[in-house]
């Protein structure tokens, strides 16, 4: 694996097409490092994405900290909640709710 000296993202693999030789390429900058013609690749290994987690499980729903907020889908009064700055430093933290009624469980969201 070699990875971009310049921002250090994963290279990618190009074929030789034409007159071009083989290469490796940033998709991330304009980086390319054209590859020798006696330069032989040993291995291909295609990478697989994980798949996405979510950020709060049922459980951190159970142990989390309760406040009174009105759930906007079912009125209910309780709600566990959580902060996450996901914007700027300089904005405001976004608050996430999730309703304690049983059957609503609705989640929503303040910023």
């Amino acid at each position: 694996m070699e990875f971009c000296p310049t921002c250090g993202i994963l290279l990618q693999y190009e074929l030789p097409h034409m007159s071009r030789p083989a290469r490796f390429f940033c998709p991330t900058c304009p980086y390319v490092c054209n590859l020798e013609a006696k330069v032989k690749i040993k291995r291909r290994q295609h990478l697989v994405k994980k798949e996405i987690e979510p950020i709060f499980s049922k459980d951190d729903m159970k142990n989390g900290p309760t406040t009174e907020a009105t759930c906007p889908n079912c009125g209910f009064g309780k709600a566990v909640f959580q902060q996450m700055q996901i914007r700027s430093a300089d904005e405001p933290m976004s608050t996430f709710y999730w309703c304690l009624n049983e059957k609503c469980r609705h989640q929503w969201r303040e910023d």
